[in-house]
């Protein structure tokens, strides 16, 4: 489980550009639950990721996982708890190495740095496995450069090696974004599969409505650091994409848009 309690964040405090992004901002994030969130630019969606994972600090409050207090955990050491797969594809991997050293630094995090080779030999088959469950071919190509591949096959390996070692929680950072209709489609099918095989508790960003309608068992909308929409299990199945834009269309209006 998931808390984030009394959270309370400012920017630039003490100056003319002083901004409350959250002010006494509380959720909580039940065991097995995939959240989709929504909200226009500017309403803490991704803000509110980071606190997550340690990018950015709080200034007052309290974020604990499984009741473990991660206040304040540095970022790398969430990351053990936490798989993130982020907007750009070029963020979950690294280029110039190949498909198999990427998924033997992924199989090694968390774990402490000593003389020993990066990649285990013995390993090759189980990164083979998990790879072909993409249906991309990738498991054949295991000595190719990842830069040398297509957005959509790199975001689909960020997917599988953010979740190759046991964590707590899955954050997903808007990671179809910049990837074409069909691969989207396609990394967002792997994406619920991946989440009920392995039972994730999930959050993910997006900007596709549907997406937010279709998939995860809580829906929520934020605006100005708030929980505006905040609906779950046979409630959320309910709601259609035109009645979240309906409140998208009040909130432009009280904005004077």
């Amino acid at each position: 489980m998931l808390k984030l309690q009394y959270i309370s964040k400012y920017y630039n405090p003490g100056t003319v550009n002083e901004m409350c992004l959250f002010d006494n901002f509380s959720l909580t994030v039940q065991n097995q639950e995939f959240v989709s969130v929504v909200g226009s630019n500017g309403s803490g969606k991704t803000s509110m990721l980071n606190i997550i994972c340690g990018s950015i600090p709080i200034d007052e409050g309290k974020i604990t996982i499984n009741d473990v207090d991660i206040t304040n955990m540095p970022e790398f050491k969430r990351q053990k708890r936490i798989g993130r797969v982020y907007q750009n594809p070029a963020m979950g991997t690294c280029p110039t190495m190949t498909i198999l050293e990427n998924m033997a630094l992924a199989d090694n995090k968390g774990k402490p740095f000593n003389l020993r080779r990066g990649t285990n030999k013995s390993k090759i088959d189980f990164y083979r496995e998990s790879l072909r469950m993409l249906n991309l071919g990738l498991e054949d190509k295991m000595e190719v450069s990842v830069g040398s591949l297509s957005g959509g096959q790199r975001q689909a390996m960020a997917l599988v090696m953010s979740t190759m070692t046991p964590i707590e929680f899955l954050i997903l950072d808007e990671h179809t974004a910049a990837l074409d209709p069909k691969t989207a489609e396609l990394i967002m099918e792997l994406t619920d599969r991946v989440v009920r095989e392995k039972k994730l508790t999930t959050i993910m960003v997006t900007h596709n409505l549907r997406y937010a309608v279709e998939y995860g068992n809580r829906l929520m909308m934020m605006h100005q650091g708030n929980i505006i929409i905040d609906k779950a299990g046979t409630i959320k199945s309910n709601v259609q994409i035109d009645d979240i834009i309906e409140k998208f269309n009040e909130i432009s209006i009280e904005c004077g848009n």
